[in-house]
């Protein structure tokens, strides 16, 4: 065991530990949630000290050595290592001092080491003196937030991309296949299962362009600013060079945000963005929804369409599949669409020059991220891609459907056409047959109004003609 201090006063840290006495307190304080930082929080934390430390040695407030020692250290974590030793709790009072210290701590000590010394002789390497030089976790953890965000959200945009084609294509497959249109759960005009899935993916392509655009929201970040956006205790040169060495480590277009106040007490723009996740959250939990009442039955549900069967679907009921990957997908969008109203709580609760609650911006927005990144895979791969269409059951409701008088309202009007429909529910007999057996129109001229493609896309007016049923 080693002896480390703080304000509060002296504590007892195995040796074996990277981080000190900071982070043993929030250990001891935060064991809330049971899971660590987001690991790509941790990598963009870590790239910012790098960052800094770079910064300092070349302005001249860092020791050379001193500098090697950190940057070697953080290049370490980088590659995998120590990442067992981010151990705070990602749910934390203290505006994300906690998660900055744990990073300081970890740092300084895997320093110390490279110089020969041993873990906790911060004489060597100190986590806030060296590490933390004209940085605060009130600079630091947003700008490390918006980094990790960043990073998680160009995947996630090439995901929905993905989504986009894998629809397109069964827009293409299905495009032949004339079903009946649906709305308020009620039978409407003929639609084609391919029209259906064009919709969805229109849909999704709005998602993909606003994910891909939302990248541009994140970009101004408050590194330099500090305590508070003001940058006191760091000096110019530092301020404006440390964006640079952040652009360069991240490859990320980073800029300085011109009023450095603004970003260290204002998070509109996680809600901005959480608002965008979210919204990409309902289209896909209408999209599994809706394949989920297509496929239902499949002999006593709608049957039109038949999801891939990738498991069996009861303990009890042989034979039974469930639409477990578009219920897997609807769960994920449900806790996507909670995670945005934790981060609008959080994001309003902000006050004065800080927002106190960015640890739990933080948890919510990366989860969101990791959410859909996870989610978008499966649902292509063993869902979409793998649909079929059950086409003669298509055909038959729409033959079926009194819907189809619709269709006539073009040429009798729409009140002749209501006593077609109400004799085809009344009667149990198709639209087909009520205008055939009373000769209101010859085949010839029905067949050709009911054409798929004059059912399911907008058509020429003719002149109305008087007719008698």
């Amino acid at each position: 065991m080693r002896t480390e201090h703080d304000l509060l006063g002296e504590m007892q840290i195995d040796d074996s530990a990277y981080y000190g006495v900071h982070t043993a307190r929030a250990l001891q304080n935060f064991n809330i949630t049971g899971a660590p930082l987001h690991a790509a929080l941790v990598e963009a934390l870590v790239i910012i000290k790098k960052a800094a430390a770079l910064t300092n040695r070349g302005i001249g407030a860092l020791d050379g050595r001193i500098a090697d020692a950190i940057v070697a250290s953080c290049d370490e974590i980088l590659s995998g290592a120590l990442r067992d030793q981010f151990a705070v709790d990602c749910m934390q009072g203290g505006a994300g001092t906690s998660a900055n210290m744990n990073a300081n701590e970890v740092i300084a000590n895997r320093a110390i080491e490279l110089l020969g010394g041993r873990k906790g002789d911060y004489a060597l390497v100190h986590p806030l003196d060296h590490v933390n030089l004209h940085q605060s976790t009130n600079d630091v953890f947003p700008t490390a937030v918006r980094i990790a965000a960043i990073r998680l959200l160009k995947p996630v945009a090439e995901k929905f991309a993905a989504l986009q084609t894998a629809l397109q294509e069964k827009e293409a497959e299905f495009s032949g296949v004339v079903k009946v249109g649906r709305t308020e759960m009620q039978d409407a005009v003929p639609v084609t299962l391919g029209q259906e899935f064009g919709a969805w993916a229109q849909a999704v392509s709005r998602d993909r362009w606003r994910l891909y655009k939302a990248e541009e929201r994140l970009r101004q970040v408050n590194i330099g600013g500090t305590a508070v956006g003001t940058g006191i205790n760091a000096p110019r040169e530092y301020i404006f060079t440390v964006i640079e060495r952040l652009r360069q480590l991240t490859g990320i277009g980073l800029a300085r945000a011109e009023f450095m106040m603004d970003p260290t007490q204002n998070c509109d723009v996680f809600a901005e963005v959480s608002g965008l996740l979210k919204a990409a959250a309902v289209s896909l939990a209408k999209i599994a929804g809706d394949l989920r009442l297509l496929s239902s039955g499949p002999r006593a549900g709608f049957g039109e369409i038949v999801l891939p069967a990738v498991q069996a679907g009861s303990s009890i009921m042989p034979g039974k599949v469930n639409p477990v990957i578009c219920e897997a997908v609807n769960q994920a969008a449900f806790q996507i669409m909670a995670d945005d109203l934790a981060v609008t709580l959080a994001s309003q609760a902000g006050q004065l020059e800080l927002n106190a609650f960015l640890p739990l911006i933080a948890k919510a927005l990366l989860e969101m991220l990791d959410l859909l990144d996870h989610i978008l895979p499966l649902f292509i791969e063993r869902c979409i891609k793998g649909i079929q269409a059950n086409r003669e059951n298509c055909s038959r409701k729409v033959s079926e459907s009194y819907i189809l008088a619709t269709a006539l309202t073009g040429l009798m009007g729409y009140d002749k056409a209501s006593q077609v429909a109400a004799l085809c529910l009344e009667t149990g007999k198709t639209v087909r047959e009520i205008v055939l057996e009373r000769r209101l129109l010859d085949e010839k001229t029905l067949a050709e109004i009911l054409k798929p493609e004059r059912l399911t896309a907008p058509t020429a007016g003719k002149e109305k003609t008087k007719w008698e049923i």
